[in-house]
């Protein structure tokens, strides 16, 4: 059972990144605007969906806020994970009206496109468990540079699962690997280097599979095959008696896309990874209402 805490990044994680971002907005001479107004007024606003979406990024918001200057209070209304409609509020701001509009567009900028991944990623889980309950949906680090555990985290809070979070956690050799080394030269070497490790295989034709498989890799990727493709795959690896144990998993990858996730759902995979969910989900419109 997910956490809701599992579904936020790391504070450690969050606090560089935006005071990169709030000196990016503000830097050299502060928030010029907001200047013109009373030190001492306080104002309240909401964060209010424009259209429906899920929540993601409400630990950065709170994180900007806290920076921007600590007498602002976020109430939270909907957490990361949850779904809102349009009109919905998702939280409140309270405190100096001119530290709340300073902090406004930072912390919006971030709740939204965190949103944004949140919410297209619900859509890619919802169609895989309607086609395959047992098949999982995870990404790539095909990510926003210096925003990838932000971007993660968004993606576990629209319901799926994160593959590695860098070239450290795992071992995933792909084409580009194997124009060095065998599939079955580079499996041996990562398994004597680092057992227990996850060892993916990235296979562009149905022989690789086998070769994959046979070597003993934990999981192999079907990359750019179609969904046909890919069950002759899953049918190779059943076969085997490591596939039939549930010791190598199977991936489909490359060209998925909302409109065909289905069809790979259903050729029987155990995971389907889309590049999709980080480098191209539009924003969740999001605006800061002030209280009438």
């Amino acid at each position: 059972m997910t956490r809701r805490s599992d579904l936020h990044p790391p504070l450690a994680a969050i606090r560089p990144i935006v005071t990169l971002a709030l000196a990016e907005d503000i830097l050299p001479l502060g928030d010029l605007t907001a200047s013109l107004l009373d030190a001492d007024d306080q104002g309240f606003a909401r964060f209010v969906a424009r259209r429906p979406g899920v929540v993601a990024g409400l630990a950065t918001v709170r994180e900007v806020l806290a920076q921007v200057d600590t007498e602002l209070i976020l109430t939270v209304v909907l957490d990361d994970g949850e779904s809102v409609e349009a009109g919905g509020v998702i939280a409140t701001i309270e405190g100096p009206f001119p530290s709340l509009l300073t902090a406004e567009r930072t912390a919006i900028n971030f709740l939204s496109h965190l949103s944004g991944v949140a919410t297209i990623t619900r859509r890619y889980v919802d169609i895989v468990a309607a086609a395959n309950p047992a098949a999982r949906v995870w990404d790539t680090r095909k990510t926003t540079p210096g925003l990838r555990s932000l971007e993660k985290a968004a993606v576990r809070a629209g319901g799926a699962v994160n593959h590695r979070g860098n070239l450290s956690e795992g071992i995933l050799i792909k084409d580009n690997h194997l124009g060095a080394l065998s599939i079955a030269e580079g499996v041996a070497r990562a398994l004597a280097r680092w057992p227990g490790r996850m060892v993916e295989v990235e296979c562009d034709r149905l022989t690789q599979v086998g070769e994959a498989v046979n070597a003993g890799a934990t999981l192999i990727l079907c990359d750019n095959m179609s969904p046909e493709e890919v069950a002759e795959a899953v049918a190779i690896v059943r076969r085997h008696p490591r596939g039939v144990h549930g010791s190598c998993l199977i991936e489909a990858s490359g060209g998925v896309t909302i409109d065909n996730i289905a069809d790979y759902a259903r050729a029987g995979v155990d995971l389907i990874s889309s590049g999709a969910l980080t480098h191209s989900a539009p924003i969740l419109d999001i605006g800061l209402d002030l209280a009438e």
